[in-house]
């Protein structure tokens, strides 16, 4: 964006956001709030999101209107009998509208009210609420790259590629790493939103960028990472930058983008829970393909291209664990195995992941047995 707050998006087409603002800084009536609905569309990775107004501030879902929208126009439904429900599940802060403005995520139904074939959470939510007695704790590491418009990772020359990695993970310096604006931009927006964000870094390849959440207990993990990863879109939208979620965005010598998944119950952070975390890892090696297929959304297929057993991943086809090995399937972290107690790192999700997925799928293995 130039320096006079011009938001170049074609060569016909400039918004100015200095204008936008003065709009926005416009008094709110006292009696109105805004309040946008966000779901996950019938692709299971991309998001959607609309707004209504209300005439009261909402503090908890159970208080908002259930809504439709056209599911024929988010691969959901048929045109003939379109109108797909939103149910609220969890809100946060809105900073982008500020207080007392609203986002809230929501659950998809179709017409009949049966989830939508992308509507993970339900069944996520079944299984952590047998397994609660348990207290299931995620933190999830989203990885993910910064696009220019024309596909290309932002920053990187127009033609050829940047110099090889080794310099650019939780690197300093304009020759080093790109967008950290958008970064720092959406760290602060999770935070005011009320995400249980916990970091953020710039990883190995040049362009890509981590942030995590949690620890969560239980469904929330899939509820915060969910609204991370719209602020993420948003943020970036407002630099006219694009956000891919793909695991190997660049073929090549160019390390993928993962969604690692860090477990663990109240047995396993208490003294002696390594024996726990090994028993965890003995049920998970004997479910490795039902994980694979629950980790991303094309069951496997896009975890191919990044799975390959190089650039700090496991091979797609075995399981392997060990001690502070980013090359194995599940990691424990170095200070665990000398503390002998705290949670394991499942390297496997892709970061196209559905979290309530993998949340699910983990819990169903791990503390369910099934």
């Amino acid at each position: 964006m130039p320096g006079n707050g011009l938001l170049e998006t074609s060569p016909n087409y400039v918004i100015n956001k200095a204008v936008a603002a003065r709009f926005q800084q416009l008094p709110q009536p006292k009696d109105k709030v805004q309040v946008m609905y966000v779901w996950i569309d019938g692709t299971g990775q991309n998001l959607r999101a609309k707004s209504r107004t209300l005439d009261f501030i909402p503090t908890k879902p159970e208080e908002l209107p259930v809504w439709n929208y056209d599911g024929s126009s988010t691969y959901q439904s048929q045109g003939e009998n379109s109108d797909t429900f939103l149910y609220p599940v969890a809100i946060f802060n809105d900073p982008f509208r500020l207080a007392p403005n609203k986002l809230v995520m929501c659950e998809a139904y179709k017409h009949d009210h049966t989830p939508t074939d992308t509507n993970h959470r339900k069944t996520a939510l079944e299984a952590m609420t047998k397994a609660a007695d348990q207290k299931p704790w995620f933190g999830i590491e989203q990885e993910y790259t910064l696009l220019d418009t024309d596909g290309k990772p932002f920053g990187w020359p127009k033609t050829g590629f940047p110099g090889p990695q080794g310099p650019y993970y939780c690197g300093v310096g304009a020759d080093k790493v790109y967008g950290r604006d958008i970064v720092e931009a959406h760290y602060r927006a999770c935070l005011y939103a009320g995400i249980n964000i916990s970091g953020e870094n710039a990883e190995v390849m040049p362009a890509q960028w981590e942030f995590q959440v949690g620890p969560c207990e239980g469904i929330t993990i899939g509820d915060h990472l969910w609204m991370a990863r719209f602020l993420l879109h948003r943020v970036a939208e407002e630099f006219g930058v694009v956000v891919t979620l793909d695991p190997k965005p660049v073929p090549g010598d160019w390390n993928g983008a993962g969604a690692h998944c860090n477990f663990s119950t109240q047995a396993m952070r208490e003294n002696n829970g390594i024996i726990e975390i090994e028993k965890a890892i003995d049920k998970l090696s004997k479910q490795h393909m039902r994980h694979i297929k629950a980790y991303d959304p094309n069951e496997g297929k896009d975890n191919e291209r990044r799975l390959t057993g190089k650039h700090e991943t496991s091979s797609i086809h075995d399981f392997s664990a060990g001690v502070a090995n980013r090359g194995a399937s599940i990691r424990i972290p170095r200070g665990c195995a000398e503390e002998k107690k705290g949670y394991l790192e499942d390297r496997r999700p892709a970061s196209n992941c559905d979290p309530y997925r993998v949340s699910e799928v983990i819990v169903r293995t791990v503390c369910l047995n099934e």
